[in-house]
């Protein structure tokens, strides 16, 4: 296989980003022989330790120094830069696929700086209209009954939109949107042929026949329909607190949940610190972690670099597989 180039922001400097993509990008370059990778951020957050081969710094000059676990309005222009290199890199083709450790969307916006979050610039930057969040964990034989290892998919329609408002974001072309966006993703950068779709409802008992609400009678059902008329295996809308069923689980390939905490709680509870994000709809490949800066423990050599370990291997992984498609198309 063609070498593959991964590019690594490396997140709020005052957390354990820059330690924990260090530490993977070294864990996972013995596994992988065709990677390289490419961290980007100030030199200074990495010490002496940068010495492989296939491991290369791009450097961003922080504005003002890191005070471990500390955060630094000064420094957030410094986080936006790096992914901004990091998606002008893709985009002309230097790196296969992006892998972002945490930022604080806190410090950010109270530098003046409007931020949602990763997913939502990412959006912009690559002037899309319409992403998916989509989490992704391999779940171990023997977790919760299991007889063998399997993948859980969990996507999102709306994301990091507070509760009160998300009942005026969920519409039918919302949801069909999510709905196309998310098969496209399994089918094309995961290379699942038909990939089956689970939808949540809105309310609890997905509205109990409209006693309990209506959003899933007048929107989630004929978003859904259309999808099925356009041959995309999906079904629902079944209710939240019963969707994520591990007995069926080998007969699904993604879950689709209404809002954030939805989705999320089940799925973190689960996989907490293994789990991958994954920003579908996007022109270039992004992978994340799944979870914060942990302010309390960076500096301290104690972080957990697991979740961006995994990043890595699905980021390689969605990159080796579009490569294959773009060979296989002639492209």
């Amino acid at each position: 296989m063609s070498r593959v180039d991964l590019v690594i922001t490396t997140g709020e400097p005052a957390g354990i980003g820059p330690e924990v993509s260090l530490q993977a990008a070294q864990a996972f370059l013995q596994e992988q022989a065709d990677a390289h990778i490419t961290l980007i951020g100030d030199p200074s957050l990495f010490g002496e330790t940068v010495r492989h081969p296939r491991l290369q710094i791009e450097s961003v000059k922080l504005n003002k120094p890191v005070v471990s676990g500390t955060l630094n309005q000064s420094n957030a222009a410094y986080v936006l830069a790096t992914l901004d290199s990091a998606v002008a890199g893709c985009q002309a083709g230097r790196f296969q696929a992006m892998v972002t450790a945490p930022v604080h969307k806190g410090v950010i916006n109270q530098s003046g700086i409007a931020f949602t979050g990763h997913t939502e610039y990412l959006a912009a930057a690559c002037g899309v209209e319409r992403v998916v969040m989509l989490l992704c964990a391999n779940l171990p034989a023997g977790l919760m009954g299991l007889q063998h290892g399997l993948p859980l998919r969990v996507a999102l329609t709306t994301i990091h939109v507070p509760l009160a408002l998300v009942p005026a974001q969920i519409t039918v072309k919302s949801v069909l949107e999510t709905i196309e966006i998310l098969h496209a993703g399994l089918k094309n950068q995961f290379g699942i042929a038909q990939p089956r779709i689970l939808v949540a409802g809105l309310n609890p008992h997905a509205g109990e026949g409209g006693y309990l609400g209506s959003e899933e009678s007048s929107i989630i059902e004929p978003a859904i329909a259309r999808a099925q008329q356009a041959g995309i295996r999906v079904a629902g809308p079944f209710p939240g607190d019963t969707l994520f069923d591990f007995r069926s689980l080998d007969q699904v390939d993604a879950y689709l949940a209404m809002y954030h905490d939805q989705g999320l709680a089940p799925f973190k509870f689960v996989a907490f610190n293994t789990g991958v994000n994954v920003t579908l709809g996007l022109p270039i490949i992004r992978t994340s972690v799944d979870h914060g800066t942990a302010l309390d423990i960076a500096g301290k050599g104690v972080a957990d670099s697991g979740s961006m370990l995994e990043a890595l291997r699905l980021g390689f992984q969605l990159a080796r597989h579009r490569k294959a498609a773009l060979h296989a198309s002639g492209a």
